[in-house]
């Protein structure tokens, strides 16, 4: 049966092979797999019914199965096995391909950037992963979780494949891959990234190593210089120290709540302990600090075993890491955030020499009240952070001033304190420092830096010497016509120090001018009153009234001087070509113009307001000048709106059209027949002489060797030196330069004739002298004597009791340790000079000179006749008498100069007695250039035209090419210049105005000088004593500025003027040096005596010499008589020749000393008047 089954079976395999053959052939004859499945069910189906149809019957597709080989016991097919292999092998080969080239992609992506992004990327997903730990350490160590639900393991295997593929990027990179293999970043990768998928696939988390990655922390301060966040040496090492600590802290920490929490495995995990991860981290804490408190304690093996080695290493980095943290910690820059600018509100940066005293000084004359309202914010920026005195400063004035620390060498700081934004930036000096040219160096320095982070900024520095301001003009951007500007201490200093030479006190006269004062009011009838009352008083500008239009300023001038009580000293002219210059005085030959600007003396910035408000229609019968104020008259409106004002910092001048130039507008040239081509003046003139420099601004010489300068002892006395100026210089080889040159300018400008120039002898070290030869051999009239300003035998030999002013300077400033000894040598000098005695020397004087001055020099003689107000008056016999001035460094020195006063210590400079009388100058008081400049940079071209000659920006650019002056021939372009007013005295004790002189009004003066001679009075230097009702011997003077109309004037009072150039002392100086005789009236005229010039038009001289001379000798005539007669060369304005104007000696028997003309009698052994 067996068999037969079998063999039906193999019939039966047989014929259901063929049936399934034919089955497979119709299958494959059919369109689609759901109509091969329907015909093969109808083909079993019939097959069953029909047995003519040879197709078997068949229930399921099945694969055969055979004893030999065997598959599946179902006999499923797996076709899709087959194909799944090929699909596999194609697409599994693509899929490494692309992720091949994608990595290859992103390395080189991550090699073009640099690095950084990758890098900081890494970082920021290890931070995310050890915050994950942080949240998973709350669970078990070991726990049940399921992928799909577990959302923080989702995070972390994400964050883990990037890890992976980071790991193959930087395995694929490493030059060295064993090194590779045992790094920190490997070893913690290694410990991290496995267990992940782990987890995925058990569904089971471990906490394990997981916090190594705490370890990436130290790479926290690498991230950050990355993101250029860490820039300083002291913050990337304190990011470094804390990272390190916090790390190694957090890792610790980690470890052993892993073992406790495990167990011990030799304990079968048993002896686990129940800890969070945050108590571990305590207890690292109190171990490594070694408190130790027992709260908390490990208790396996595994856990104290690494507790005793971490005591060592913890205990070692808690002690060395925490003291290194806090120290840097507490040295962080307390100032080192960065300045928010207000909207509305404009701030400056001020940098430089940033001390207590510096501070102070501009602060206190930055933020004074008497300025209008004054809406700016000080910024200072020092990279030395300030010490508690003036931390304190800034504190008292925080709503003004903020501070921060850098330098503004620095870019990032420069955009710290915004100077992109600043209004400006000023930068204070070092006055005290040892090396000069050093600091100015460092100054030049923060110029540049700053021009170049900002070309545009508006700088004023402060600069000590002269010839360093060459230097700016190197620098492209800088640019005085948009407001930079340089104050250079020494030129101003010197130059201030010059004018005194001329009128003595007219440099404290200045100084005070310039600082903004209050005002401290006396009762008492004392010297003090009158000189406070005058110190209020400040230079301030304002655009003038359509009112003034038209009329001359002499006009303008007394009617703001009468009724407006303010004093106009200078106004901003502009010419045909909108070129504008700033004339001091200019006559009544020039008109106001619409929009002109006006430079006034008043004590305070609202006074000044009545020149813009005045109306003639509305204020011209008003007598009280405060109720002069807004009108609503259309003309003054429409002024108002086209020329605002310039007292506001919003509204600063910086039209730097307004520096001084030495050419004349066409409109300003005089018809003067000096100044006329083809006069006779011109035609006599040697055209290949150079008699002044090219600018014409400066008397000028050949250039001299200082051997022909050089005067023995002996030789001085035989000079018989007098009315000349005595310098006393402590220098030595290695002394710092300060610049003669700035002291011998303005003694020698145009202005002046060659007659009047004042002789110059320096006493010194000649060692010195010769280094600052190289700048003075182009001036005449200059003499050397070589010695020490301390031998009395030197300072006798130049006559220092005949001299017009002593001064005393000194090169010598190294005493940094004690300030006080900075004026050591400056002080030994001064009083030795007040020691000394003196004889009479009058009649040694005329015995001397017997020889040598020409007939007619004497009682007799129409020169020293009291016509011209020169009486005999006994000499100085003692030396406190004799005209010093004397340069200080520290100015509380000032108290060693005067012996007699009753200065207090503390007393501040200006109120001191040497300083008030113009004794005593100190570089301190030009702080206030600072904030004066800022304001209205048209104040320090003022000042400087006054002080300094008539330096111009061309010749600063013309020294700084040659380093000397040029001649030049004399044009009537450059004898224009000439024509220009300067400083002197008047003496009311004879003269003119002597009728005024006792007890009457200065506002009477004030109008009468200035309506008959042009000349403006400005102040009065009068005797301490003249209140006193009692005779005093006192000769010390001190200084009034702008007295009110009615102040009472006293005969020895001396009025400070400007005076007009007078063009007929050169053609009588002229035409006695073109004489060929000598007669009483080619006496030359005393260098201390000035004739009072006109301003009217004269007529055309004569043209022949012969007709000159007739006319001066009868003028000898007429000053021959009796009574007092005046010199005219026009019919229609005459003028006197007797009125003293003189820089005089402070003794008041000399005021009119007929013997100052003696050092232009007798000319110095080396050096005759004609060499020039």
């Amino acid at each position: 049966m067996a068999n037969g089954g079998g063999g039906g079976g193999g019939g039966d395999g047989g014929g259901s092979s063929l049936r399934m053959s034919s089955n497979i052939h119709a299958n494959h004859l059919s369109l689609d797999a759901s109509s091969s499945s329907s015909s093969s069910s109808s083909s079993s189906s019939s097959s069953s019914s029909s047995p003519s149809v040879h197709e078997p019957k068949m229930d399921a597709l099945i694969i055969p199965v055979t004893m030999e080989v065997p598959c599946d016991s179902r006999g499923q097919r797996m076709w899709w096995a087959f194909l799944a292999s090929s699909m596999v092998t194609f697409f599994g080969g693509l899929f490494i391909i692309l992720l091949w080239r994608t990595l290859k992609y992103l390395w080189t992506v991550c090699c073009h950037c640099g690095g950084k992004t990758k890098v900081v990327l890494v970082f920021a997903l290890s931070i995310g992963a050890l915050v994950i730990y942080f949240i998973d350490s709350s669970n078990p160590i070991e726990s049940c979780q399921n992928f799909y639900k577990d959302f923080t393991l989702q995070i972390d295997m994400a964050f883990n494949v990037f890890f992976l593929l980071y790991f193959g990027l930087r395995f694929i990179a490493a030059n060295d891959k064993l090194w590779f293999w045992l790094e920190v970043n490997s070893v913690v990768d290694f410990f991290t990234v496995p267990p992940v998928f782990v987890s995925v696939y058990l569904n089971r988390s471990w906490l394990g190593l997981r916090f190594l990655r705490a370890l990436r922390l130290i790479q926290f301060s690498e991230i950050l210089q990355f993101l250029n966040i860490l820039k300083t040496s002291n913050s990337i090492k304190l990011v470094n120290l804390l990272s390190i600590f916090i790390s190694t802290w957090l890792t610790a920490a980690g470890f052993i709540h892993l073992v406790e929490n495990s167990g011990d495995p030799w304990e079968n995990f048993q002896n686990n302990q129940a800890l969070t991860y945050w108590e571990c981290v305590y207890l690292l804490m109190v171990t490594m600090s070694t408190v130790g408190y027992g709260d908390v304690y490990a208790k396996t093996t595994l856990g104290r075993l690494f507790m005793v080695f971490f005591i060592l290493g913890g205990l070692a980095m808690f002690a060395s890491y925490v003291p290194e943290i806090i120290e840097l910690i507490g040295n962080r820059k307390k100032y080192g955030g960065s300045y928010s600018a207000v909207s509305g509100r404009k701030h400056i940066v001020v940098c430089g020499h940033i001390t207590l005293e510096s501070v102070s000084n501009f602060l206190k004359d930055f933020l004074h009240k008497d300025r209008d309202d004054v809406n700016v914010e000080i910024v200072f920026l020092h990279n030395i952070s300030p010490n508690l005195e003036l931390e304190a400063l800034f504190k008292r004035h925080f709503t003004q001033v903020e501070f921060y620390q850098g330098s503004v060498l620095n870019p990032h700081d420069l955009a710290r304190v915004k100077i992109e934004s600043a209004d400006a930036c000023l930068i204070l000096a070092n006055k005290y420092c040892a090396d000069p040219d050093a600091e100015d160096a460092s100054n030049i320095m923060r110029v540049i830096s700053i021009k170049n982070y900002h070309p545009k900024i508006r700088i004023i520095t402060q600069m000590l010497q002269y010839h360093n301001k060459a230097h700016l003009l190197n620098i492209p951007s800088w640019n005085w016509k948009e407001g930079d500007d340089a104050i250079c201490l020494a030129e101003l200093k010197l130059g201030f120090i010059a004018q005194s030479c001329l009128a003595q006190g007219l440099s404290t006269m200045l100084a005070n001018l310039f600082s903004m004062r209050s005002f401290i009011k006396i009762e008492e009838d004392t010297w003090q009153k009158y000189y406070l009352e005058g110190v209020s008083n400040e230079m301030y500008t304002e655009y003038l009234s359509s009112a003034f239009v038209g009329l001359s300023f002499p006009t303008v001038c007394e009617l703001c001087f009468v009724k407006l009580k303010l004093l106009m000293i200078a106004i901003e002219y502009k010419s045909a070509n909108r070129e504008s210059r700033i004339l001091i005085n200019p006559g009544n030959h020039l008109k106001i113009q619409e929009g002109t600007l006006g430079f006034f003396i008043a004590s305070d910035a609202k006074e000044v307001k009545r020149a813009f408000f005045y109306c003639k229609a509305c204020h011209d019968d008003i007598t009280d000048p405060k109720r002069i104020k807004k009108c609503g008259c259309k003309r003054l409106i429409y002024f108002e709106d086209e020329q605002p004002s310039t007292l506001s910092p919003k509204k600063k001048q910086r039209n730097g059209g307004m520096r001084n130039s030495p050419n004349s507008s066409p409109k300003l040239m005089r018809h003067d027949p000096l100044l006329i081509p083809g006069n006779d003046q011109i035609d006599n003139m040697d055209s290949n002489v150079k008699k002044y420099d090219s600018t014409g601004m400066f008397h000028w010489c050949a250039p001299k060797e200082i051997e022909k300068v050089i005067l023995t002892r002996s030789e001085a006395a035989m000079t018989v030196l007098s009315g000349h100026v005595v310098v006393c210089i402590f220098g030595d080889v290695s002394s710092a330069l300060i610049g003669l040159r700035n002291l011998v300018m303005p003694l020698r400008a145009s202005n002046f004739h060659y007659h009047e120039l004042k002789h110059i002898v320096f006493v010194g070290s000649i060692e010195y002298l010769k280094r600052e030869w190289e700048t003075l051999h182009n001036f005449p009239k200059v003499s050397i004597l070589p010695g020490t300003p301390l031998s009395r035998a030197d300072l006798r030999a130049v006559n220092i009791n005949l001299c017009d002013m002593c001064v005393i300077l000194s090169a010598n400033q190294n005493n940094i340790d004690d300030t006080s000894l900075q004026d050591k040598e400056c002080i030994l000098a001064s009083l030795n000079i007040k020691s000394m005695q003196f004889d009479d020397s009058i009649g040694v004087l005329q015995a001397n000179s017997q020889g040598f001055t020409p007939p007619g020099m004497d009682r007799s003689s129409p020169d020293n006749s009291p016509v011209h107000g020169m009486l005999h008056q006994p000499s100085i016999t003692t030396g406190v008498n004799i005209p010093i001035i004397t340069e200080l460094v520290n100015d509380t020195n000032v108290q060693f100069l005067d012996q007699d006063d009753d200065d207090d210590p503390d007393t501040e400079l200006y109120l001191t007695q040497p300083f008030a009388c113009g004794t005593a100058f100190a570089v301190s008081v030009l702080d206030s250039l600072m904030s004066a400049t800022y304001f209205n940079d048209n104040i320090l071209t003022l000042i400087r035209t006054l002080v300094t000659g008539g330096a111009t920006p061309e010749l600063e650019a013309l020294i700084a090419e040659e380093n000397a002056l040029r001649g030049g021939y004399s044009t009537p372009q450059t004898l224009a210049n000439r024509d220009r007013c300067r400083v002197a005295q008047l003496a009311l004790l004879d003269g003119p105005f002597a009728d005024l002189g006792d007890g009457g009004c200065y506002g009477d003066l004030f109008c009468k000088a200035l309506k008959t001679y042009n000349m403006l009075c400005f102040g009065i230097y009068r005797l301490r004593d003249a209140h006193l009702s009692t005779p005093s011997q006192c000769t010390k003077r001190y200084v009034i500025t702008n007295p009110p109309y009615e102040f009472e004037l006293v005969p020895t009072d001396l009025i400070f003027c400007l005076m007009q150039f007078d063009h007929n002392a050169g053609q009588s100086r002229a035409s006695l040096s073109h004489s060929s005789h000598s007669s009483q009236s080619s006496s030359k005229k005393s260098s201390s005596i000035h004739s009072i010039p006109s301003t009217a038009n004269r007529p055309n001289r004569p043209k022949s010499r012969e007709s000159r001379d007739k006319q001066n000798a009868t003028r000898m005539n007429r000053m021959g008589q009796a009574e007092k007669k005046w010199f005219t060369d026009e019919s229609d304005n005459a003028y006197p020749r007797n009125i003293q104007i003189k820089p005089m000696s402070t003794h008041m028997a000399n005021q009119i000393n007929q013997y100052k003309s003696t050092s232009n009698l007798i000319p110095p052994i080396r050096e005759v008047e004609d060499e020039c």
